[in-house]
């Protein structure tokens, strides 16, 4: 059956070549319908992002924009501002029918840490074309805060497809009637289903966090560590509007709670352009199980990590700033997020990465 590739299949790839590293790969990076990809041991700080291009390796481009190699044996600071280029530990074998799609994983989005994954031969950020053979590279420009890193660290994912995975809005429809995809405001099906900004929480007047301009670094294995308003400044209104700055990044929640079904998996992506030049996602990938009532969820917010371009922007409760894009599992994994893993963010609502303490 077409579809998302599921936990086990992963598993069977891991087992037949079809996905190899350096490294054995270990239990923990496998997710219900993704593999997490990990750091390998050097980091090169480049000119500019780039794309290898048809016909061209990465290792090729690399002679024109490598400036200097850093060594992550022992940790070292990936710094604010910079481009670098990580070779990974994973590599592929993928079979003729089996495509994929990369995304970072939601704790690196949410501390502005750009991450996009580049093959040989790649014309587009993390898309990853059926049949690829070969290395795999995560191109890291830490936006907000520097970044100690290590060898081993995961900081994107990847999700494998066989064959038409998306649903159309029709069946989209058909799904939420019969199993309720989202509460807490009204389901906007085009091209995926729309979701919307809170700015009007139910108590106090917090509506979410920006990032401060002079910080220490973060170092990404220390969970829980680091005091909020050392990074962050706390965004209030009692308005129902704030006004982004350009270039400023922010945390935000969604209206909506998010049910993700367990024979379904979701990607977030932009609205529509003409709605107002911001981005309001980084790490976009929904595993089936998240915040579905059927494991004990009530549904779980979106964290919106948004970025605003060229002007100040005005943005109001209830405005739609993204979709999610819904589609089909090939099985029903035999881990579901929220139950059988570790899940930092089921029944989320307003919330910051994992390496900061509680609010």
């Amino acid at each position: 059956m077409s579809g998302v590739l599921p936990s086990q299949t992963i598993e069977t790839m891991i087992a037949n070549g079809q996905l190899r590293a350096a490294s054995p790969i270990i239990p923990e990076q496998i997710q219900p319908a993704s593999l997490d990809l990990r750091l390998g041991t050097v980091a090169y700080r480049v000119r500019a992002s780039f794309l290898a291009g048809r016909g061209r390796t990465v290792a090729e481009r690399l002679e024109e924009f490598e400036m200097h190699r850093v060594d992550l044996s022992n940790g070292a600071v990936l710094e604010k501002g910079c481009v670098y280029l990580v070779p990974l530990m994973e590599e592929l074998a993928l079979s003729p029918d089996v495509s994929a799609v990369a995304n970072a994983k939601s704790s690196t989005g949410r501390v502005d840490l750009l991450t996009r994954t580049i093959i040989d031969g790649g014309t587009e950020f993390d898309r990853i074309p059926m049949g690829y053979r070969g290395p795999l590279y995560a191109e890291i420009c830490p936006r907000s805060f520097s970044v100690l890193v290590r060898p081993g660290m995961r900081l994107n994912q990847i999700r494998f497809r066989d064959g038409q995975a998306v649903l159309s809005d029709y069946e989209l429809a058909n799904l939420h009637r019969n199993q309720t995809l989202v509460t807490g405001g009204k389901a906007v099906i085009d091209e995926g289903l729309g979701f919307s900004v809170d700015l009007r929480p139910e108590r106090g007047d917090l509506v979410g966090y920006r990032a401060k301009p002079h910080t220490p670094v973060i170092d990404l294995d220390k969970i829980g560590h680091y005091e909020i308003a050392d990074f962050w400044e706390e965004l209030r209104t009692t308005k129902g509007q704030i006004i982004l700055d350009p270039d400023a990044f922010y945390i935000l929640v969604s209206r909506e709670a998010v049910h993700i079904p367990p024979l379904f998996a979701a990607e977030m992506a932009p609205y529509l352009a003409m709605v107002g030049e911001f981005r309001v996602h980084y790490a976009g990938f929904f595993d089936p199980g998240f915040g579905h009532a059927r494991l004990g969820g009530r549904g779980a917010r979106g964290v919106l990590e948004v970025r605003c371009h060229e002007a100040p922007f005005v943005l109001e409760h209830g405005q739609i700033v993204g979709r999610l894009v819904y589609e089909r599992m090939a099985k029903e994994p035999s881990r579901l997020y929220g139950r059988e893993i570790a899940s930092n963010y089921q029944g989320q609502g307003l919330k910051l990465s994992k390496h900061f303490k509680s609010a």
